[in-house]
């Protein structure tokens, strides 16, 4: 009696928790030829006014997945939901899903308040709303100026806004984009990066979005789900993905690491203590490693790496001698190549301070870091 009890509120949790997501990924798989599939499994819960990035390197399947969501592909196998119905008979058009794409696709013919104005008149809006509806989604890309030009006459980055400005005029509760910045300059994408994450947060739209660049992703999201061969290797917020990955592809894909490979001697649980290719033994955090005579990479961020200068440290509990390399002045810090236990790649990451000691070439220096910040992975 008991169990069906429980087993009853773990199912009402369960509805109740389903009921709560705008939209769903539920075991969605993706096969173009029957045989093989680039989306393997997917399960995604997206709640409403949240902004949810599909990360991953080319062919991972993230584009299929947003594909799916907007209707122009059909997945294989499971079930796609929004507002807690099954949307996968739907066709694109019915979906009331606003669509932002990497070319723009704005009709070059039309001008700029005419392109914002096609997708409410095939809506059958009055010409009065429609006039208002445009205005509105001119001032929120701050182009009130230019309803009248064509978009051969704006900037990459006006069209891009145009593009943006056209996905939300009709007020959708969701909106894809599929690399929406891959075409535009570092500047322009740096800045369209705050402006959607502007217009997100006065809207409160739900929206998915594509890329295989880990700044947007991280500027951006809410949380992220990290894609690689057609599987999510790891869903959760930026802070989380870059400070605890939970494997070697999430830790590698994400930002810069020093990877260093070797034998686990001694895994206590949290803690283990590996033996390197290299010869030296080096604390970690056992995140994904195995027990003794398993092999692992291990995965230690820049930034998390000290300069020792002498005196009693008792904050390092690997410490270890290595030969400068290169040095790279970035303006805001320093980019040092090292030789660090075998390894010729061992980058630091230093703030450029008053005070900090001038590196050479050639220098050999002791560098430490702490056990917590060197994560022990799959080998």
């Amino acid at each position: 009696m008991n169990e069906t009890l429980a087993e009853a509120g773990e199912e009402t949790a369960a509805t109740i928790e389903a009921s709560s997501c705008f939209a769903r990924f539920v075991n969605v798989q993706k096969s173009y030829d029957g045989v093989e599939l680039v989306v393997k499994g997917f399960n995604l819960d997206i709640h409403r006014g949240e902004f949810v990035t599909l990360l991953g390197p080319s062919g991972s399947g993230k584009t299929t997945c947003l594909m799916m969501m907007a209707g122009f592909e059909t997945p294989t196998h499971g079930e796609i939901l929004l507002k807690n119905e099954p949307i996968s008979g739907l066709p694109p058009h019915k979906r009331g899903i606003g669509m932002v794409f990497q070319n723009y696709a704005l009709f070059p013919h039309m001008t700029v308040a005419e392109n914002l104005a096609f997708p409410l008149e095939v809506r059958h809006l009055s010409r009065e709303e429609i006039k208002r509806k445009v205005a509105r989604a001119l001032a929120m890309v701050r182009l009130e100026e230019f309803g009248d030009r064509r978009p051969a006459q704006l900037s990459g980055g006006q069209q891009q806004r145009v593009a943006l400005a056209r996905a939300l005029v009709f007020e959708p509760d969701l909106v894809l984009m599929d690399e929406p910045l891959g075409a535009l300059d570092k500047n322009l994408r740096e800045e369209m990066q705050y402006e959607i994450k502007r217009i997100h947060a006065s809207l409160g739209v739900t929206m998915i979005y594509v890329t295989h660049d880990q700044t947007e992703a991280l500027t951006m999201s809410d949380r992220i789900a990290v894609f690689n061969d057609g599987v999510v290797q790891q869903l959760a917020s930026p802070e989380t993905l870059y400070e605890e990955p939970e494997n070697a592809f999430v830790a590698y894909f994400i930002g810069e690491n020093n990877r260093l490979v070797g034998e686990v001697v001694e895994n206590s649980g949290e803690r283990c203590r590996v033996r390197l290719d290299s010869g030296e033994t080096v604390l970690a955090r056992a995140v994904a490693s195995g027990g003794a005579g398993s092999r692992t990479t291990l995965s230690l961020r820049p930034e998390r790496v000290d300069i020792l200068v002498g005196g009693e440290d008792t904050d390092h509990d690997n410490r270890f001698h290595g030969e400068v390399m290169e040095v790279i002045y970035l303006g805001d810090h320093l980019r040092t190549r090292l030789r660090v236990c075998g390894n010729d790649e061992f980058i630091i990451k230093t703030p450029n301070a008053k005070g900090h000691p001038a590196l050479t070439p050639g220098q050999t220096i002791e560098v430490g870091w702490s056990w917590g910040d060197c994560r022990a992975l799959d080998a």
